[in-house]
């Protein structure tokens, strides 16, 4: 039995959500998001919530069931208050700016990094060494975010890169005479 997935997803107040067939829509103040659920797992709608049931006792029904219901709750947490990743910018004259509908990253390359901001995403450099990425679908937030990131990951000599906010980059000696 699935700990998480037993449990039914609360819908708060201003959140309405349709179940039709396989696919759940939840529409909140900040958006509509929906989710195709796969074959082994139903949705059911009740009083103020959402129940997920695995529709038949396999394994793979039981793998399911928990991660569903999850995706199901970011659907609900994403159309009430939405998701953010922050990523910070360490090195010397590694900075980022946002120009129009691209962001814009110097990092170190001989040429600037333009990257197209998706739909439905919202980036904002506070500083020029701090991106915020906010959005409310949680699945988008993170690969834009892992994108970013993956144009100049953290080195492990220096610290020099792009990384999460908080992330602690373990770092090496260099070489000794």
């Amino acid at each position: 039995m699935s700990r998480i997935g037993k449990k039914p997803v609360p819908l708060p107040k201003g959140v309405v959500a349709r179940i039709e067939g396989s696919t759940v829509t939840v529409k909140g103040p900040k958006g509509e998001l929906k989710l195709r659920l796969v074959s082994e797992v139903a949705a059911a709608l009740g009083e103020g919530s959402i129940a997920i049931t695995p529709r038949e006792e396999s394994d793979r029904a039981r793998a399911m069931w928990g991660m569903q219901r999850t995706l199901v709750n970011n659907l609900v947490r994403g159309v009430t208050e939405g998701f953010s990743e922050k990523l910070e910018i360490a090195g010397v004259g590694y900075r980022a700016a946002v120009q129009g509908k691209n962001l814009q990253l110097q990092l170190g390359f001989s040429h600037d990094v333009l990257y197209p901001i998706p739909a439905g995403i919202q980036i904002v450099c506070e500083k020029p060494t701090m991106i915020s990425i906010a959005g409310i679908d949680k699945q988008l937030v993170g690969q834009v975010a892992a994108e970013i990131r993956g144009y100049r990951p953290p080195e492990p000599y220096k610290g020099k890169g792009v990384k999460y906010a908080g992330e602690r980059v373990r770092r090496k000696e260099g070489k000794k005479k």
